[in-house]
């Protein structure tokens, strides 16, 4: 850039918001005082400069047009503009600062969310490193839209910037949309793939829903916000209440579900911890304001082993920037692109282009045997039925023994596919065994089955058995699926597959023998004494206390 330079809008020192109309400054101006030590010694003066009051109650709103760098004696070198630049550049929390629109209140249940998250700080350090990965392309696309920055925020009340957080409600992924929300926002949702987990796909549908929401409750951000967690209809009803009542409308007034009267000041709470962080000793994970991660199309399935290897990246960082793939591979029908770290995309495009479509998965060809079936060779291969039909041009399910049948193949073993859906199942199962009292049984679905009668059987909660095998207690099972139970009933192999188990504490009484009680609640002497780590030789003495297992169903004790 030429020396003598006698004006610099500066919209293009802050080159982070070359795409925006207007400006929100926070109260400090911190941006605009940061910069200007440097731009003193450049020689320049601002002019023009409007910030409201000397303390404006809320962020100065400046337009590109009020204001700009000048003076007839500004001289910026290349060397000074370059350092000017990267000051202004600072961190992505800035940039997320400068875009605020939401209102802050001392209202009592701002407060006590800020209370908590800052008697919590190791919590705000981790979930902001959490979110470096996503951060950056959820500001870029809020500000595409001119939307309220603190919104960018959101991912850390709906899931901690966990993309694989799964929810008792069905709620998955970064902005918890669930199933139904998901699918009448265009997010597809299959055995191969779920957008909801997708970082692109997840963050146009929540902004996109946020937007119909904003219009919906005719500009009113807090109502939107509310309805994103608590649904439109809960909030339109609560306003219509109010204004029966002759009761204002504003958020704090409405009667919302408890959950949502905390989400909000949830979401606002945190806006005023990242712009005063100091104030209330936390420590927010330095995010730069760059990019962090690209796109690559691959334009067809792709095993995400060799996908990996190809962008020089581990499974694991794979896996992290593509959470909406459930398997070892992408989904045969796409999306066909990838998201790998910024920098490593056009590596993996050369390699790509070297590779043939037909030679980017391993198939096998497999021969039809007696009794075979396409869900028990699905399961065999670890692929969708829906799949093997695509492929084999199948219209039914009828297969014949001798036929063959291409199936695609992982390369690699399941452990090395880290956050595929069988390896999180695996990972969460395992930290169970090591908190969970009793013993874990492997349990098949059989027809007619449900969490609920599942549940009852063990004498587990229904929440819990869900919850053990990663799924949400409205969650479909279907014959043949295993579930993982943690139980401290006896194996179950000494009672019928219709038995309703329950525990039973029961007290002696005089006369009372094993064989009497083993009669009365039609049970085996020596399934008691194992229970009751009893020995044959001893009496029984009345008052004393037994544990039984008993069949609810076979006695009406």
């Amino acid at each position: 850039m030429p020396t003598g330079i006698q004006s610099i809008r500066l919209y293009m020192i802050f080159k982070a918001f070359t795409d925006t109309r207007t400006f929100q400054l926070p109260r400090s101006a911190t941006l605009i005082l940061t910069l200007l030590p440097v731009l003193h010694l450049a020689g320049c003066g601002l002019q023009n400069l409007k910030l409201g009051a000397d303390n404006p109650p809320e962020p100065a709103v400046i337009s590109q047009g009020e204001f700009e760098i000048f003076d007839e004696n500004c001289s910026v070198s290349d060397e000074e503009f370059e350092q000017i630049s990267d000051i202004a550049a600072l961190d992505l929390w800035d940039r997320i600062r400068a875009g605020y629109q939401l209102p802050q209140t001392d209202h009592a249940r701002i407060l006590q969310e800020i209370s908590w998250y800052s008697r919590h700080p190791n919590y705000m350090s981790r979930v902001t490193e959490r979110g470096q990965r996503y951060l950056y392309y959820v500001v870029e696309e809020l500000e595409k839209r001119n939307m309220p920055m603190e919104l960018a925020l959101l991912p850390i009340v709906e899931s901690a910037f966990d993309p694989f957080a799964y929810s008792h409600g069905r709620a998955s992924g970064m902005w918890q949309i669930i199933p139904g929300t998901g699918k009448m926002l265009g997010l597809k949702q299959n055995w191969w793939y779920d957008g909801r987990r997708d970082i692109v796909a997840s963050t146009g549908a929540a902004l996109d829903y946020l937007e119909q929401l904003h219009k919906r409750f005719d500009g009113d951000w807090l109502q939107a916000i509310a309805a994103y967690n608590s649904g439109g209809g809960n909030v339109s009803r609560a306003i219509k209440k109010n204004k029966r009542k002759g009761k204002p409308t504003d958020f704090f007034s409405l009667d919302l579900p408890r959950e949502t009267k905390a989400y909000v000041p949830r979401l606002i709470a945190l806006a005023i911890l990242v712009q005063y962080p100091e104030d209330y000793g936390l420590s927010l994970f330095s995010i730069p304001n760059d990019p962090y991660f690209e796109t690559v199309e691959i334009n067809s399935q792709i095993d995400l082993a060799q996908a990996a290897d190809m962008a020089e990246i581990d499974m694991d960082e794979l896996y992290h920037l593509n959470p909406g793939f459930n398997r070892w591979a992408t989904d045969p029908k796409g999306p066909h692109r990838l998201l790998v770290p910024l920098g490593q995309g056009p590596l993996m495009s050369e390699k790509l282009a070297a590779i043939a479509p037909e030679d980017r998965v391993t198939w096998d060809r497999y021969t039809i045997k007696n009794g075979d079936t396409l869900s028990s060779i699905a399961a065999k291969y670890n692929v969708s039925v829906a799949s093997l039909k695509s492929i084999n041009d199948l219209r039914g399910s009828n297969i014949r023994a001798g036929k063959k049948l291409m199936v695609p193949i992982a390369t690699k073993d399941d452990s090395h596919y880290s956050f595929s859906s069988s390896q999180r199942l695996a990972k969460k199962q395992a930290a169970y065994d090591k908190k969970e009292n009793g013993q874990a049984i492997d349990y098949v679905v059989q027809s007619g089955d449900s969490f609920w009668s599942i549940s009852r059987k063990y004498d587990v909660s229904v929440r819990k058995l869900a919850k053990w095998n990663n799924l949400a207690p409205r969650d479909p099972i279907k014959p043949g699926q295993t579930l993982k139970i943690w139980t401290d009933l006896p194996t179950i192999k000494n009672f019928s597959a219709g038995s309703v188990v329950r525990k039973v504490s029961y007290r002696v009484r005089s006369g009372d023998s094993l064989s009497r009680i083993a009669s009365k609640f039609s049970l085996n002497v020596n399934d008691i004494v194992k229970w009751n780590q009893l020995q044959n030789s001893k009496y029984l003495q009345p008052g004393q206390s037994l544990t039984l297992f008993v069949d609810v169903t076979k006695t009406g004790s």
